[in-house]
């Protein structure tokens, strides 16, 4: 890893990336070349195999960085991802201090954390795995997600965690978990969505968010969101198809 991700995004910088679900590798290909940051491969929502997300990271990850979204906040799939080479984690349904300071130890290798040693994509199969031990700590990001209304009510406690380097809201969840579901903009969902914002600037915790439309986090980067993941590639693949089909017919 050497795209220095997780400095950037501690330094505050806007970082832009699209949700990739698909798993050819053409499509994550095709989006590395429009000019995001980085790419949120989403393997909680998707069919992907480790062995999917291994091709996807050969072949785009020289070029920017790649963060999984895990299927499940485990240790296994933490170091499924990591072996493989992605930049860093997303980890979901963070509802609790103690399970953000497990995801954290998983992520780091001794004598900070507790990260199982393989030989793997990232460890060069081997032949660099002295280089990548010395600074797979320091480079692998973690990101915590706070998709339900129990992580907004433990949020002080889970900012306060060392090597949470990010929190991303997920809206859709939160708003499912206050039995609002897809209500995204009402009162309570956007109250709670405040209330993880106010607690994250002030413990200086870089903001994410996820939405479909540049509409829909256009609001939060005013307001100081970084970590941004805006549109989905099956998404934008299908409304490019109807538009062009519309012009033509």
């Amino acid at each position: 890893m050497s795209h220095k991700f997780r400095l950037r995004l501690k330094q505050g910088e806007l970082l832009i990336a699209p949700m990739v679900t698909l798993s050819c590798p053409e499509t994550a290909e095709i989006l590395s070349e429009v000019g995001y940051d980085w790419l949120f491969l989403d393997a909680e929502h998707s069919t992907y195999s480790a062995a999917d997300l291994q091709a996807i990271i050969g072949r785009v990850g020289h070029k920017l960085p790649c963060l999984v979204r895990l299927a499940a906040p485990d240790e296994v799939q933490i170091k499924k991802a990591l072996d493989i080479g992605a930049d860093g984690i997303i980890a979901p349904q963070v509802n609790s201090p103690e399970l953000a300071e497990k995801i954290v130890s998983w992520s780091r290798y001794s004598p900070v954390g507790t990260r199982g040693v393989g030989l793997g994509r990232a460890h060069g199969y081997g032949f660099s795995f002295d280089d990548y031990l010395a600074s797979a700590n320091e480079n692998t990001t973690v990101v915590v997600q706070a998709e339900h209304i129990d992580a907004v009510n433990s949020i002080e406690q889970i900012v306060e965690v060392p090597g949470v380097d990010a929190v991303l809201i997920g809206p859709y969840d939160l708003s499912a978990s206050l039995k609002r579901i897809g209500e995204i903009d009402h009162p309570e969902v956007t109250g709670a969505i405040q209330h993880v914002t106010d607690v994250c600037k002030n413990s200086n915790i870089p903001l994410g968010i996820f939405g479909v439309t540049v509409d829909a986090v256009k609001p939060y980067i005013d307001k100081g969101f970084t970590l941004i993941t805006a549109g989905v590639d099956t998404v934008m693949l299908g409304q490019a198809a109807r538009r062009m089909l519309g012009q033509l017919k």
